[in-house]
């Protein structure tokens, strides 16, 4: 059994884990706080769509700040970047629990939300790809998928610290002083969560594989040009197979507490706690997937749990509607952790594998990110429409995610195997076709 995990992996989870608390903050705080505080009308279902237009938004500066990032990793490295990304995450987020609500500054306060929301997504834009590829740059090719898949276990434990702050707060300060400045508080922490993932990260080297092709004077100017001259159809098959985990990961964990809430009439706990032990469990199985891709390959796994999603998609909302603890939880864990979990993990070393070193940042970033913004980013809203137009019922999104990870399946399935299997226990290469 090999199960080893290099230095640079743990700094490279612990950093992310500490980012991602800020851009899961958003996420939660954009189904329960954001109506309310920055869009106040009568129209509860106007507030909802408005708060998650502004959810989207920062998906859409993703792709942006990938390919300006990714392109920058793969011209001067993995590691100042991740830098770059933690600095952009913490003042974003910081300034956002300052904000004046809109009964105070009017328009004024949801305009500075959607300019910091912009530089929340350029900053994640290029964090995820930088810590998967110096996680699985530093690790030999046959703990490759397990190394490259546990700094998702990191933004799982992000999610679960914003989560578990915000569902603090919530239970212990009364309805209006949580949503008057209890709220608040999450974010005013990000300054301090973003200079720990600085100090924690100072302490990783830059990743050997890319030290060998910059030595060699092999690293591109402007990469994304020597990514479409040479990938080929990878980018498109790629990006395809990215639909998944934006689905199985943004469907539950924000969209969900909205419709329990609105739908369902289920009290907001309830989907809180559900959220807490699905990214609980994550912190086991990413890994595992993760671990389990090293030794039957990368698709079977991500199959797995795109076909799985397919399946249970129906039986999700099925559960959600009956509203009690044990059913939510249920049906949260089933697609959030288990089919998630088996596609994030088996892409991040897939992906860290499939685009060769010298583009290898950019191909990741774009492959990942504008599949996350047209995706991931719209999801939640077009969710709450289709809920809509379908007088509340949940079918109209079932079949509209059904499809998605039907897509997603299909795109991996197109691609080819990239596992590396060698005698020889040293540092993975680039599988090329």
């Amino acid at each position: 059994m090999t199960f080893r995990i290099n230095r640079a992996t743990i700094g490279a989870t612990v950093g992310t884990a500490l980012e991602w608390y800020d851009f899961s903050l958003y996420g939660t705080a954009s189904a329960l706080v954001f109506p309310t505080v920055f869009f106040p009308t009568q129209d509860a279902t106007v507030a909802t769509l408005a708060s998650f237009a502004t959810f989207a938004v920062g998906f859409f500066a993703r792709p942006i700040g990938g390919l300006i990032i990714g392109n920058l990793g793969d011209r001067y490295g993995r590691r100042q970047m991740l830098f770059l990304t933690l600095v952009l995450m913490g003042i974003s987020s910081t300034l956002i629990g300052v904000i004046p609500s809109y009964d105070a500054i009017g328009m004024t306060a949801p305009v500075l939300l959607v300019v910091l929301r912009v530089l929340q997504g350029f900053g994640a834009g290029g964090e995820y790809a930088g810590a998967t590829l110096l996680a699985a740059e530093h690790s030999t090719s046959k703990a490759r998928g397990m190394n490259a898949a546990i700094p998702g276990a990191g933004n799982a434990a992000g999610a679960l610290l914003a989560t578990g702050v915000l569902t603090l707060l919530s239970t212990t300060l009364s309805h209006d002083a949580f949503m008057a400045w209890g709220w608040r508080v999450a974010f005013l922490l990000s300054i301090a969560v973003s200079a720990t993932g600085i100090l924690i990260r100072l302490r990783v080297d830059e990743s050997p594989e890319f030290t060998e092709v910059k030595s060699a004077g092999r690293a591109p100017r402007v990469a994304i040009t020597e990514l479409f001259r040479t990938a080929g159809r990878k980018i498109p098959l790629a990006m395809l197979a990215s639909i998944g985990p934006n689905v199985a990961s943004y469907l539950p964990s924000v969209y969900a507490l909205t419709y329990l809430a609105t739908n369902v009439g289920a009290p907001e706990w309830i989907g809180l706690t559900g959220i807490l032990i699905g990214n609980l469990l994550k912190l086991v199985t990413i890994p595992l997937a993760g671990w389990i891709s090293d030794r039957v390959g990368r698709r079977p796994v991500f199959l797995a749990g795109a076909l799985g999603a397919v399946v249970l998609i129906y039986p999700f909302f099925f559960l959600l509607d009956v509203g009690t603890p044990l059913a939510v939880w249920a049906a949260l864990v089933l697609i959030f952790t288990f089919c998630n979990d088996a596609m994030l993990a088996a892409q991040s070393g897939f992906m860290s594998e499939l685009f060769e070193v010298r583009y290898r940042y950019t191909g990741v970033t774009f492959s990942r990110e504008i599949t996350g913004a047209l995706v991931g980013g719209t999801l939640p809203f077009v969710a709450a429409s289709l809920t809509s137009a379908a007088g509340g019922d949940s079918w109209l999104v079932a079949l509209y995610c059904g499809v998605l990870l039907a897509l997603a399946a299909l795109g991996m399935f197109l691609l080819p195997e990239t596992r590396v299997v060698d005698a020889e226990d040293r540092p993975a290469t680039v599988a090329t076709p």
